[in-house]
């Protein structure tokens, strides 16, 4: 299974902060923010991401991020001029795929929470279909909003109703088959002129094809993608790292628990960031694991 990050975007919400960089390279605590994303690609087992950006930010992604080799990792970067809605992303990364599974996975997105590795392992792991899931929010009407039967299957799809038939929204990470190209391609533009992926999410319904798993209490699901929800990630993360001493979506760490990279390659990843706290973290952890 492949992978693409959606980054692109004008994030308006977030004006002035974004007038001159993208939302995606914000900081939230102590890492960028697509790190968050990214990091959730690689506990899912998948090496090979697109990064699809806007063209002014493309050169930023790639002096952040490189050509992933230095995480064991292999990414590519399109650029979308304008948004056309989620479901572009598979039009844009159709030569990408080749034909192959893939998990999209929005750039503001953070996850966090306990089985979380074995729960994205198992969803790499789709060769057919579709599968998404669902979380339990306060506020649904913001959200893509799925509603379920007394059997737990779902029944329908809302994209931000106004008076939502439950009160669980989907997240920002999606796992499709190669189906998902030529549904794209049969899209029609909504009334805000941008191709839905809850038109995708309907077409695999309606043919039989959708899989919907609800996430429980033990997993969190933040949206850093306004003001007030940037500062509450950032808070969460730091509460989180400083209780726990351990760090969320490090993708040095998790490249090497992965086996992407061995721990000589860590160190050196460690010691050109030597200077901060984040490269002492990853510095203890190789010689820790040297033992």
């Amino acid at each position: 299974m492949k992978g693409i990050i959606l980054a692109g975007g004008k994030g308006t919400r977030l004006y002035p902060l974004t007038r001159s960089i993208s939302k995606q390279i914000l900081p939230v605590y102590d890492k960028p923010m697509i790190y968050y994303p990214l990091s959730i690609l690689m506990l899912a087992g998948i090496r090979q991401v697109l990064i699809i950006t806007t063209p002014d930010a493309k050169l930023s992604f790639q002096g952040l991020l490189h050509d992933g080799s230095q995480w064991g990792m292999d990414f590519l970067y399109a650029s979308q001029a304008e948004p056309r809605g989620l479901a572009d992303a598979f039009l844009v990364g159709k030569s990408f795929m080749a034909e192959e599974p893939v998990c999209l996975i929005l750039g503001d997105n953070i996850f966090f929470g306990h089985g979380l590795p074995n729960l994205l392992r198992n969803a790499a792991r789709l060769n057919s279909g579709a599968l998404i899931f669902a979380y339990p929010v306060r506020d649904p009407e913001r959200y893509g909003v799925v509603e379920f039967d007394k059997h737990g299957a779902a029944l329908s799809i809302e994209e931000k109703p106004l008076k939502p038939r439950s009160n669980f929204a989907i997240p920002g990470i999606y796992f499709y088959d190669s189906q998902v190209i030529e549904i794209a391609e049969q899209l029609k533009p909504s009334w805000r002129n941008e191709l839905e992926i809850t038109d995708v999410n309907l077409e695999y319904m309606h043919r039989g094809q959708l899989r919907v798993q609800q996430l429980g209490r033990g997993i969190a699901w933040l949206d850093a993608g306004t003001p007030e929800s940037l500062l509450q990630a950032a808070n969460f993360v730091q509460a989180v790292e400083d209780r726990q001493g351990m760090m969320i979506s490090c993708p040095e760490e998790i490249a090497f628990r992965q086996g992407y990279i061995d721990r000589q390659q860590l160190l050196n990843l460690a010691n050109e960031l030597v200077e901060n706290r984040y490269g002492n973290y990853l510095l203890r952890m190789a010689r820790e694991e040297a033992f």
